[in-house]
């Protein structure tokens, strides 16, 4: 059973930084697709970024500011979040799918971040 967990989220300033981390049990996270996603109140869950065999995918709203990296030791994946601004206030969800689907069928329970001007 695949489970996920994250965690570092917070609050924090405008300009500050962040970082998330997914710990994954069941699986192993580089056989795995991941991404992170976030939805704020009012708004409809929306991708922030992916990563699959190397290098990410990122949404365009926080493409340059957050990187999603793979720790295949701790078999972690972690998204460091930096230059926030109000507009990244979100609950921010980890989610994981198998390499042969599209559809993230694996998620955690979500960890909010809050940024303020």
């Amino acid at each position: 059973q695949v489970q996920l967990a994250e965690s570092g989220g917070g609050s924090v300033q405008t300009g500050g930084s962040l970082r998330l981390s997914c710990t994954v049990s069941g699986r192993t996270v580089g056989n795995m697709g991941m991404a992170w996603f976030r939805q704020a109140p009012g708004k409809e869950r929306e991708l922030v970024g992916a990563i699959a065999w190397i290098g990410g995918n990122y949404a365009d709203s926080v493409k340059g500011r957050f990187t999603i990296s793979r720790e295949n030791v701790k078999n972690m994946v972690d998204l460091q979040m930096d230059d926030l601004k109000p507009e990244d206030t979100a609950v921010y969800y980890c989610a994981a799918r198998d390499l042969d689907r599209d559809e993230f069928a694996y998620w955690g329970q979500g960890t909010q971040v809050t940024v303020s001007s």
